[in-house]
């Protein structure tokens, strides 16, 4: 009869797993990658400080001479001293209002119906990758879109809505006047270009928001299964505020992206020369030319000499503060709200 030994019962190996995981020689080839790593890392941020130092030392002439004054002021293709970049303030944050209106509860229903409800069928798996594919899409593309669907769509509304605003019910002529409303300057307005960067980065929410509801532990989703909730009341109660850091915070940099875009706009028709809004009220506006920093960076890296350029450089400088401004506070919302499970 043989006796049962450690080694005989697998000692022998426990103990060489155990001494080549504690024993304390150099790992060469870790270090090896961690080096580069960590170069890399110098690289990128080395230049980005050039580029910013380089922004800022062109545009340090406008701050100096102009300060605040060059943020309020409107847009000027004949004389530097008078450039500013209010209209491509105002035209983004407007943009982005309508993108977060439009983009945000479509891509994070999309999200939820894929990673909730659609399980692993054909068609998920098909929705899925056709959604990644479209992540890594040229923005210009999303413009040629735009110009080709949406301003078309929206310039076609203005038919209908003259008809309707002829009618003698007041609930017809309201909604003749959204159509107007919509359908202004030829549908070459700031909802086609909301409408373009909505479809830029809703694949971007909708990723992001999908990894952040698989990121949920599933006992939470068995958990409030097993008490007779629903699957909708399991969503909304548990899933959802358990995953709103990362969906937060993925939602803010696919906007911070969309504010940095200038190609869809430019192709839907951002207005890139002088823009004169005047008296004109928040609706008028709305419906007419439309600009964004991006369009007004570019308007203005188009024009000679020494004094545009600085103001260019200070126009990117804004837009790069602004981008900067969102990523922050993506960041803080996911300190502030993240979760360890």
């Amino acid at each position: 009869m043989t006796l049962t030994t450690i080694d005989s019962t697998g000692g022998s190996a426990a103990r060489s797993v155990t001494a080549g995981l504690t024993k304390q020689g150099i790992d060469v080839r870790g270090k090896v990658i961690e080096g580069l790593l960590i170069a890399s890392l110098a690289v990128s941020l080395l230049i980005i400080a050039v580029l910013v130092g380089d922004m800022v030392q062109r545009s340090w002439s406008v701050w100096t001479d102009r300060g605040t004054d060059f943020l309020s002021s409107g847009l000027s293709i004949t004389d530097a001293s008078a450039a500013g970049v209010w209209p491509g303030i105002k035209g983004t944050i407007a943009l982005m209002f309508l993108v977060v209106l439009l983009a945000f509860p479509l891509g994070i229903a999309c999200a939820i119906y894929l990673e909730e409800y659609a399980g692993n069928s054909r068609f998920a798996r098909w929705t899925r990758v056709n959604v990644r594919n479209l992540a890594g899409v040229p923005s210009v593309v999303y413009g040629l879109l735009g110009l080709g669907i949406f301003v078309k769509l929206l310039n076609g509304l203005g038919e209908p809505g003259a008809e309707l605003q002829d009618s003698g019910f007041f609930l017809f002529r309201w909604f003749g006047n959204i159509l107007d409303w919509l359908s202004g300057n030829n549908g070459r307005n700031v909802v086609a270009g909301a409408l373009a960067l909505s479809a830029l980065v809703l694949p971007i929410i909708i990723i992001t928001t999908i990894e952040a509801l698989r990121a949920v532990p599933r006992a939470i989703r068995e958990g409030a299964l097993g008490v007779g909730a629903t699957q909708w009341e399991t969503i909304r109660h548990h899933v959802l505020p358990a995953a709103s850091p990362g969906i937060l915070t993925g939602t803010v940099l696919s906007l911070a992206r969309a504010a940095g875009e200038a190609a869809p706009i430019l192709i839907v028709g951002a207005v890139t020369g002088t823009l004169i809004t005047g008296n004109q009220g928040l609706v008028e506006q709305m419906s007419g030319p439309f600009t964004g920093l991006p369009a007004v960076i570019f308007s203005y890296a188009r024009l000679p000499g020494d004094d545009f350029r600085a103001v260019t450089a200070a126009a990117a400088l804004v837009l790069l503060v602004l981008v900067l401004l969102m990523n922050g506070f993506a960041i803080w919302l996911r300190n502030r709200y993240e979760r360890k499970w």
